[in-house]
């Protein structure tokens, strides 16, 4: 079984919405065109802050803002692989540039988050810590 770690982050904008980014089906055939957050794996011998700097600049170009709060802890089990996600809130600043992993984005108000259909199960679980 490989062993992984990846970085997210719920970014948050001044007027108090969160992003989501809509994750390319092609991209993500396993998953599909779900709903999901910024962030990805860490690269071995980066630091978590830098790695999930980097995931968001290459997602969306966006800068992160001030320091991010731990918020979620999560286990993601597969056949062949087990996935260690930490999961961050933060804020974010800049215009949204994505990358070919995503065909989508939107800024959402919190109680907006609750009644997306098309919404990665990891995040759905992590919604309940920002409640």
């Amino acid at each position: 079984m490989i062993l992984q770690a990846g970085v997210k982050i719920l970014l948050k904008n001044k007027e108090d919405k969160y992003l989501l980014v809509r994750r390319s089906s092609e991209k993500y055939p396993e998953v599909g065109a779900v709903w999901d957050i910024v962030g990805g794996r860490i690269e071995a011998g980066t630091a978590l802050l830098e790695n999930l700097k980097r995931e968001i600049f290459e997602e969306t170009k966006l800068e992160l803002i001030g320091e991010p709060k731990l918020i979620a802890a999560q286990d993601i089990l597969k056949l062949d692989k087990h996935v260690v996600r930490l999961t961050y809130i933060g804020e974010a600043q800049g215009d949204v540039i994505l990358d070919e992993e995503n065909t989508e984005y939107k800024w959402f108000r919190r109680e907006e988050l609750y009644q997306i259909e098309a919404l990665d199960a990891y995040l759905k679980e992590v919604l309940k810590s920002i409640e």
